[in-house]
């Protein structure tokens, strides 16, 4: 049949419906049966292909290669291509100039903003606002989808314990219940309730699974951890992500029990599509089937590709394996076109999901690329979620600062544009950023900014050490602005050390010296061991890579324009030793209860706590609780018992706390977690207000993953706590009967 025939089959199965809003699922299904029947092997293949596109100093380009290939219908997907006039371009090549004009699926890495770039994601995630983390996905997506993008390689599902692994930055942190929250949450803001509305993309769940639990905290390492670990603390966000309707998923670089996620069947076929049911496509990551051979669970590319299409992988990125190897393996019998067809099926539903088959060139409006990218409102919205993102890890006082105040600011981070951004910043542009000290000047005016570099992040020059001394003999306070250069984070960034680098605390400890009031602000993208350096400054800030707005953002904080309000989703220890440290960990035989055992689970040379447990967070507030009132002393079946705390704003001034529960099964037919958190609501009161939070605890709450593996809960009793961190809770205990 000629093109023309071709399309005009399809243009009478696109008016029943399917890329519409509101799509029939038949005509969908229609569409794609019959386009499927239409195709040869080679332009079967070239579905399940992925190849990047490049960016130069000219802007975006793509090799002749490539182009040869979308031509011949040998490649179906790009990545890294972006601009609505330049994806129009590629679009045309695929749908003008192929025989059956199968429209490009267009991806891009929109981690934690598009233009306008949000706090990174651990960053994110220290707001507990799920409200807030599921809008700025929605602006994510929308100025994506203005550009030409039809695909986003998040949310990032990978739960960490591992602060020297990089790659922490890009997720919610360490706890599976607040990671699957948020996985969800992103996955709607970026789907939305309609494939088919021009301002949404598709979401991918990644890195599937337990990427996050690296070896030695090193990138793209083994992980070995048992199923029920796995099932009860790793899994649930990228199930969460499934379940709010993630139709793509990217498997993960790392083996799991031996075998690589990208040939990993138990992964990909039977807990993904089996257990969860799951109907979406599986991407690799980037080369993922070829990198199988340094694994040495394959012989060669060919044997790798037959291994990943056979686990359960539909797309290729990058490798070519598929490409150059796929006919090859059906014409041997080593793969079933059936197979194949399966994966072809999936991908191009997605498309007709999109609505590309009705119109190819809906993502490719310059206009709403103009009209859509960095408004007013998305910079207001990021200015107010990168204060919320803040958390306020100690305080004698220093802060808030007080406008008019002769204020010394210290370090290169203050005025570094670029690290705000952070990692993985889509297509953030750093000439669109104020820096921390050019903020602070516009706020407190010039004149009261003394600033000095001081030293930089790296190095250990210390040339600079006199001038930022100096400029803090002319002031009032000081705000030192260290952390990490944001290449220091983010994937192949992992660190043997989580001291803060250089010679920045060196600096910190002269300054101290001069009895200055000193207040750290953090940028970071993963816990560090501050313990030095909470000795030395009177407040600290942990303000992340804080996004585009981040400038304002730290200075509305500092100054008290906004109330911090941050709780940390992840553990920061007191040394490295202490690392893995989390709030879920389990007791032993021999707890760490008398302070001069020796036999006991303990160091001899740090106690066990973490320097700022999970949770914590200040305010230029107080907050006091009551104690916990109980619905009953227990309840059973399917029923269920209320709990509630009273929280009352004992401070001077308006303030946002974040309520936490956690649970502790006593007796479980398998060890139970000392504290898991179960719940949070956050109030804001007025000073001097008090509101009554309540929770729910049901059968749902208590369930985990029994001896026999099968999934619910027992019957004992259980202590609950609630509080404002996981170390700072008022208690109670109840019983469940079944």
């Amino acid at each position: 049949m000629k093109k023309t025939a071709i399309l005009l089959a399809l243009a009478a199965l696109l008016l029943a419906g399917c890329g519409t809003s509101g799509s029939n699922d038949d005509s969908c299904t229609s569409l794609v049966e019959d386009l499927l029947s239409r195709m040869t092997l080679e332009e079967k293949i070239g579905q399940t292909v992925l190849y990047t596109s490049d960016w130069s100093v000219t802007g975006p380009s793509i090799r002749d290669g490539y182009i040869d290939d979308i031509r011949a219908g040998r490649c179906g997907n790009i990545f890294n291509a972006y601009t609505a006039a330049y994806t129009r371009k590629l679009q045309e090549v695929a749908v003008n100039e192929t025989r059956l004009g199968i429209p490009i699926l267009f991806g891009y890495d929109v981690i934690h903003g598009f233009r306008t770039i949000f706090p990174i994601n651990l960053g994110l995630s220290a707001s507990w606002d799920i409200e807030a983390i599921e809008e700025s996905a929605r602006i994510a997506g929308r100025e994506a989808a203005a550009a030409g993008l039809h695909w986003t390689y998040s949310p990032m599902c990978d739960i960490c314990v591992e602060p020297r692994w990089g790659r922490i930055s890009e997720g919610a942190g360490e706890d599976p219940y607040l990671g699957s929250l948020i996985a969800a949450a992103m996955t709607r803001g970026y789907q939305g309730d309609d494939l088919g509305d021009e301002n949404t993309i598709l979401a991918c769940v990644k890195h599937y699974a337990a990427y996050g639990a690296p070896q030695a905290g090193r990138d793209y390492n083994t992980v070995d951890m048992s199923d029920r670990w796995l099932r009860e603390f790793y899994l649930p966000p990228y199930k969460a992500a499934v379940d709010a309707g993630a139709l793509s998923v990217m498997a993960s670089f790392n083996e799991l029990d031996g075998v690589p996620a990208t040939a990993n069947k138990y992964l990909m076929t039977d807990i993904l599509r089996g257990e969860w049911g799951f109907d979406g496509f599986v991407v690799t990551d980037y080369t993922g089937i070829t990198e199988m051979i340094c694994h040495g669970n394959v012989t060669d590319a060919k044997d790798a590709a037959r291994a990943a299409i056979n686990a359960g992988i539909d797309m290729d990125m990058q490798s070519a394996a598929f490409s150059d190897n796929l006919a090859a393996l059906i014409h041997e019998g080593k793969v079933s076109e059936k197979t194949l067809d399966e994966a072809v099926r999936r991908i191009l539903t997605v498309k007709a999901k999109l609505g590309l088959f009705e119109d190819p060139y809906r993502y490719c409006s310059e206009e709403r690329e103009r009209e859509l990218t960095m408004t007013p409102e998305n910079l207001a919205f990021a200015r107010r979620i990168a204060s919320e993102s803040m958390v306020l890890l100690q305080n004698d006082g220093v802060l808030p600062l007080r406008k008019g105040q002769k204020i010394a600011v210290i370090g290169a981070l203050a005025e570094s544009a670029d690290d705000l951004l952070g990692s993985w910043r889509g297509a953030g542009e750093a000439d669109k950023v104020e820096t921390i000290v050019d903020a602070m000047r516009d706020y407190n005016g010039a004149s009261n900014i003394i600033y000095a570099r001081g030293c930089d992040e790296i190095s250990d020059d210390k040339s600079g050490f006199q001038a930022a001394l100096s400029a803090v003999s002319r002031a009032e306070k000081v705000v030192m602005v260290i952390g990490e250069d944001c290449q220091w984070t983010g994937e192949a960034a992992s660190r043997s050390s989580i001291n803060i680098p250089g010679v920045q605390s060196e600096l910190l400890e002269r300054i101290a010296a001069t009895g200055k009031p000193v207040a750290v602000v953090l940028l970071n993208g993963r816990p560090l061991d501050l313990s030095a350096e909470s000795q030395m400054a009177g407040a600290i800030l942990e303000a992340w890579y804080p996004g585009t707005m981040g400038g304002q953002a730290v200075t509305d904080v500092l100054f008290g324009e906004f109330n911090p309000c941050g709780k940390l989703s992840v553990t920061f220890p007191r040394a490295l030793g202490q690392v893995p440290i989390y709030h879920y960990a389990k007791n032993t035989g021999r707890p760490y209860v008398h302070p001069d055992a020796k036999y006991e689970s303990r160091y001899l040379d740090v106690v066990n706590e973490p320097l700022f447990a999970f949770g914590h967070g200040l305010a230029y507030t107080s907050f006091e609780y009551s104690d916990i009132e109980l619905g009953g002393s227990g309840f059973s079946g399917n029923g269920s018992l209320s709990a509630s705390v009273t929280v009352t704003n004992t401070g001077e001034r308006e303030g946002t706390e974040v309520v936490q529960m956690y649970i502790r099964d006593l007796v479980g037919s398998v060890t139970r977690p000392v504290k898991q958190l179960k719940g949070f609501q956050r109030v804001t009161l007025a000073p001097g207000q008090s509101e009554r939070v309540s929770f729910t605890i049901d059968a749902s709450t208590l369930s985990f993953y029994r001896q026999d593996m099968t999934f619910g809960p027992e019957a004992g009793d259980f202590k609950l706590f609630i509080g404002g961190a996981s170390d700072n809770v008022k208690e109670a205990s109840f019983n469940y009967s079944l």
